[in-house]
């Protein structure tokens, strides 16, 4: 299977065939052919110093508009914490996930009835997120 390679200035990830990529304002968007979901990632930079794991926890507490159980992950170089849940027949992930000064905002959703279904596929590509050194 051949990947592409979505780049931007601060990091890129694989991108299987079956996926598409494109960029919106601010952010990027990568969702399947057949229409199951939808992945968007938003970049934030730090103006100095890094983000601390802890900070990184509090950051996602604070953004999520309703209460969580956030878990620990790592997706490729960064680290993080995720969640999901359901909001009006939408299934959501969300990741918020930090390597340096850059954090990545991630989301992946779809209709209720397709939960689970692109899951690994999704951890699959979120694994291979690599930080470009500036």
């Amino acid at each position: 299977m051949s990947f592409s390679v979505l780049e931007t200035e601060w990091w890129s990830m694989a991108v299987p065939p079956e996926w598409w990529a494109e960029s919106e304002e601010d952010s990027i968007l990568v969702g399947d052919h057949d229409d199951v979901g939808c992945i968007e990632i938003s970049t934030l930079h730090k103006e100095s110093g890094e983000f601390a794991t802890d900070s990184v926890e509090k950051i996602a507490r604070d953004e999520a508009e309703q209460s969580l159980q956030w878990s620990t992950v790592s997706l490729g170089d960064f680290r993080g914490v995720s969640a999901d849940y359901q909001e009006e027949g939408v299934a959501i992930r969300e990741w918020y996930v930090a390597r340096g000064s850059l954090l990545l905002f991630i989301t992946y959703s779809c209709e209720d009835e397709n939960r689970g279904m692109d899951d690994s596929a999704v951890d699959e590509i979120l694994d291979t997120l690599i930080a470009v050194s500036n």
